[in-house]
């Protein structure tokens, strides 16, 4: 397929760069060789992340919110539908969905738009976050050094991100980072987990089986049981506008517009950001990232996928049939939005996400990836 891609000279001053977000991530533990953080007094001492000095400095945060006034889920519940519920789940609200050891559960954003954040477990621990003023949904194990942390919204922002906390140590973490950047965890890494950011009809369609987040109070928070108006957007207007967060980001790329959605994809030392604009007007992308060869595409329903082509250590040639959401390769046909193959030589397997953290808008990945080129179609 034919494409073009360029990395522009950074106007911004960055904060993060590539190599601060790919790494390979150590799982979630205490940090060693290099990334001690605290001293014989026990107090914290810098550490080298990328090109991020942690801890960060409390200048670099900013309150949005006071502690828990966003009250993270901790006990959730799930159903089929949302019939029982005083709110409507239609076929186009978008939700983060997650498949685990053959189980599929959908977080409709109408709730996480109110929560930010579900603890929840599969067979393991897992935390469901999405920040809406970037548009992130990134979904982690929440074991952090052999034990199990909850976490709540801090009530903090850190380029304009969701800063999350956990009960247990009260360290604070940068939700794409997915990484505690202050206290006494400083420099731990969360291990991210694979999840799809569609619609529920899509997400339904492709997981017949699926359950899904039912609103509180049938779920319980931090705080206790509390309800919202899960039929209203508190965001209503804001991704189709200029502004970004709450007023806190100084310099902003301008390569694209701040929400123009963008799925990312990092590896190698390389990162590239594949617009959902771009992306829509052909079938698919064939691409190479820093040695990882992808394929990239929407759905029928514009849902951004980012898949690596490697199956038993061979690169496959996608093509689309067309008018569909399948892909065909090695003889078999492959299922777009969940990168399964259906029937063939590769029945039943599964491609590896291509992509650590769902599509979010522009202006985050950027901040977070600087020297991220992006795809353009020729």
């Amino acid at each position: 397929m034919n494409r073009r891609r360029f990395v522009a000279a950074l106007g911004t001053t960055a904060s993060v760069g590539v190599a601060g977000c790919l790494g390979t991530s150590g799982g979630a533990s205490a940090p060693t060789d290099g990334f001690e953080t605290t001293d014989a007094d026990g107090d914290v001492n810098p550490v080298a992340f990328g090109n991020v000095s942690l801890p960060v400095s409390e200048d670099e945060l900013n309150r949005g919110a006071r502690q828990d006034g966003i009250p993270a889920i901790v006990d959730p519940e799930f159903g089929s539908d949302w019939s029982d519920v005083d709110a409507t789940l239609d076929d186009v609200e978008p939700v983060v969905g997650v498949e685990l050891g053959g189980e599929a559960r959908a977080y409709p954003l109408a709730v996480l738009n109110w929560h930010e954040i579900v603890n929840d477990a599969f067979d393991r621990p897992i935390l469901v976050t999405y920040c809406p003023l970037c548009g992130s949904a990134v979904v982690a194990e929440r074991v952090v050094a052999g034990d199990t942390r909850t976490f709540g919204v801090s009530g903090y922002l850190w380029h304009s991100d969701l800063v999350m906390y956990d009960r247990e140590s009260d360290s604070l973490w940068s939700q794409v980072l997915a990484t505690a950047i202050r206290g006494p965890l400083t420099g731990t890494e969360l291990d991210l987990l694979p999840a799809t950011t569609t619609s529920w009809g899509e997400w339904r369609a492709s997981h017949p089986d699926t359950s899904v987040l039912l609103p509180p109070p049938l779920s319980d928070t931090v705080t206790g049981r509390v309800t919202r108006d899960y039929d209203r957007d508190p965001y209503r207007g804001y991704d189709a506008s200029s502004r970004i967060g709450i007023g806190y980001n100084d310099d902003v790329d301008d390569r694209l517009h701040p929400k123009t959605r963008v799925l990312g994809v990092a590896h190698g030392g390389e990162a590239v950001a594949y617009p959902l604009s771009a992306v829509s007007e052909t079938p698919l992308v064939t691409d190479d990232v820093g040695g990882l060869p992808v394929v990239v595409a929407a759905t029928t329903g514009g849902t951004l996928v980012a898949y690596d082509r490697r199956v038993d250590g061979s690169a496959l040639s996608f093509d689309r049939e067309s008018g569909t959401d399948v892909l065909a390769a090695g003889g078999s046909r492959w299922n777009l939005l969940t990168g399964r193959a259906t029937d063939g030589p590769h029945a039943g397997t599964t491609l590896t996400r291509a992509n650590d953290r769902s599509p979010m808008f522009w202006f985050a990945w950027a901040e977070f990836f600087p020297d991220t080129a992006i795809y353009v179609r020729a």
